[in-house]
C-alpha cells in the first residue's frame, strides 16, 4: 500500500477498506507517514466525507493506537457519559452517584480543563483530600463496591487522535463531522465503556453553533457507537447560556451537591434526569426512559444519591462531610454582587463571554500550565426569560483579588436586557436513541 494512492482514492470519493484505514492510522502513529500526506488525507475527508463503515473503522483504529482499558472485571454494563463542553457543565458530578444509586456502574475517566473552568478532575479536587489517581485494582474494586469511581485519564489513550487533532488544528480541518465523531468516540471506546451517552451542546457557547450541525454530529457518534458494539444514545442540549447558575470549580461542586439534595437549578436537574435516564437504560437498569427517570427521581428524593456521593468521595480520600457542610469547600476572599443597571427581561446571554470572565478570575486555564484558583468564579442569579429590577443582583463575583472591574464589565456586556418579555430557552431539543 502507498499513502499517495489512498489519498487519491479519498480525494475521488472512493470508499476505503478497513485494512487501508488501519494502514493509515498505524503508519501515522508510528511516524512512517508524513504530516504533509496526512494533511492532504484529512482535507480529502473534509470535502468528500466518509461512510458509516469508514467512520467506525477510523474510530476503532484510533482506539487501538494506544492503551485500551479492560474493565471486564467490573460487574454489569459499564456506562460512560460525554459532553461536548460548555460553561457551568457540572453534570458528571451529579450523574456519577445518581446513576450508581440506581445500580448501574459508572467507571469514569475524566480530564482537566483548558478554558473557562477546570474539568471534572479539577472540580473534584476542590473537595479536601480527594485524589484522582487509583490503581487499576482499586478502581475496579470501587466500581464493584459503590458502582462509581472517577479518575484521571491515562497518558497513552488514543495517541493517534492526539497527533491527528494537532494536525487538524493547523490545517483548517477541525470542523469535520467524521473527524470530530471518531475523535470523541475513540477515547470513549479506549476507556472501556460498554455503553455511552452523549450530550451534544448547541448554541453560542458550544462548538456546534446550529441545531442542525449538532444533530448531525450526535447521529454520527451514535451510529459509530452502535456499529462497534457499544449501546449509544445522545441528546442535543442548549448552551447559549451557562448551565445552572455557578461557573467555577468549588462553586460548581456546591451546585452539584445541592442538585443531589433535590435543591439544584431547574435546568441542571432536568438535564441530569434526561441524561441519567439514558444511562440507566443503556446500562440495562431499566427497560424504558420513563421507568429510568422514576428511579432517578426516587434516588434523589430518598437521599440515596447523596449517600452514594458521600461514599464515593470518602472512598477516594475526600472529606465527605462537605455534602452536609458546604462551607468546607474553598471560599473566595471577596464576594461582590453585580447589580443590574436597568429594569427589564433577560433576552440573551453570551455563555462564552461569561465563561471567559470566570477564567480571568482564575477559575480556568488560559494555557495548560496555568494555575487554577478553585475558590473563584461567578454565580448568576438570572437566566434568559427572567425579569430583573434596576439595582437587583444579576450575578455575584467570587474573587481572591479586588481587581475585578474587567470581569464585571464582561458580565454586563454579555447580557441583553429588553422591555418586552422573552421566552425561556428550550433546554433539550432532541433525543437520539439510534
Amino acid at each position: 500500500m502507498r499513502m499517495v494512492d489512498l489519498i487519491e482514492k479519498k480525494r475521488d470519493g472512493i470508499e476505503l477498506s478497513t485494512e487501508e484505514i488501519q494502514f493509515i492510522i498505524n503508519g501515522y502513529t508510528a511516524g512512517d507517514i508524513e504530516d504533509y500526506q496526512m494533511s492532504a488525507f484529512l482535507m480529502a475527508i473534509y470535502f468528500k466525507n466518509m461512510t458509516e463503515r469508514e467512520r467506525a473503522d477510523l474510530t476503532l483504529a484510533m482506539a487501538a493506537s494506544g492503551d485500551q482499558i479492560d474493565l471486564s472485571a467490573i460487574e454489569g454494563l459499564k456506562v460512560d457519559k460525554h459532553s461536548t463542553g460548555g460553561v457551568g457543565d457540572t453534570t458528571t458530578l451529579v450523574l456519577g452517584p445518581l446513576v450508581a444509586a440506581c445500580g448501574v456502574p459508572v467507571a469514569k475517566m475524566s480530564g482537566r480543563g483548558l478554558g473557562h473552568t477546570g474539568g471534572t478532575i479539577d472540580k473534584l479536587e476542590a473537595i479536601e483530600g480527594f485524589h484522582v489517581e487509583l490503581s487499576t485494582e482499586d478502581f475496579i474494586k470501587q466500581v464493584n463496591d459503590l458502582k462509581v469511581a472517577v479518575v484521571g485519564q491515562s497518558g497513552n489513550l488514543t495517541p493517534a487522535d492526539k497527533k491527528l487533532y494537532a494536525l487538524r488544528d493547523v490545517t483548517a480541518t477541525v470542523n469535520s463531522i467524521p473527524l470530530i465523531a471518531s475523535s470523541i468516540m475513540s477515547k470513549k471506546i479506549a476507556s472501556g465503556a460498554d455503553a455511552i451517552v452523549l450530550d451534544v451542546k448547541t448554541g453560542e457557547g458550544a462548538f456546534m453553533k446550529t441545531h442542525e450541525d449538532a444533530v448531525e454530529l450526535a447521529k454520527a457518534m451514535v451510529n459509530i457507537g452502535n456499529a462497534v458494539g457499544r449501546k449509544t444514545m445522545a441528546i442535543i442540549s442548549d448552551m447559549s447560556q451557562p448551565l445552572g447558575f455557578a461557573i467555577g470549580n468549588a462553586l460548581e461542586v456546591k451546585e452539584a451537591i445541592e442538585t443531589l439534595q433535590g435543591n439544584g437549578p431547574e435546568d441542571l436537574t432536568e438535564l441530569c434526569l434526561v441524561l441519567g435516564s439514558q444511562m440507566v437504560v443503556v446500562g440495562g437498569g431499566a427497560e424504558t426512559l420513563e421507568e429510568a427517570r422514576g428511579m432517578l427521581e426516587e434516588a434523589i428524593s430518598s437521599g440515596k444519591a447523596l449517600e452514594v456521593f458521600k461514599e464515593f468521595i470518602a472512598s477516594q480520600g475526600g472529606n465527605a462531610a462537605v455534602a452536609d457542610d458546604l462551607t468546607l469547600l474553598p471560599q473566595a476572599e471577596f464576594v461582590t454582587p453585580v447589580l443590574s443597571r436597568e429594569e427589564g427581561y433577560i433576552a440573551h446571554m453570551e455563555a462564552d463571554d461569561i465563561g471567559t470572565a470566570a477564567m480571568l478570575l482564575g477559575a480556568g486555564r488560559a494555557t495548560k500550565d496555568s494555575e487554577i484558583d478553585l475558590a473563584v468564579g461567578i454565580v448568576l442569579h438570572k437566566k434568559v426569560g427572567d425579569h430583573i429590577a434596576a439595582g437587583e443582583a444579576i450575578a455575584t463575583v467570587h474573587a481572591n483579588s479586588e481587581t475585578i472591574a474587567k470581569c464585571v464589565e464582561m458580565i454586563y456586556n454579555s447580557m441583553e436586557i429588553t422591555n418586552q418579555p422573552t421566552e425561556k430557552k428550550e433546554l433539550i431539543s432532541a433525543l437520539i436513541t439510534e
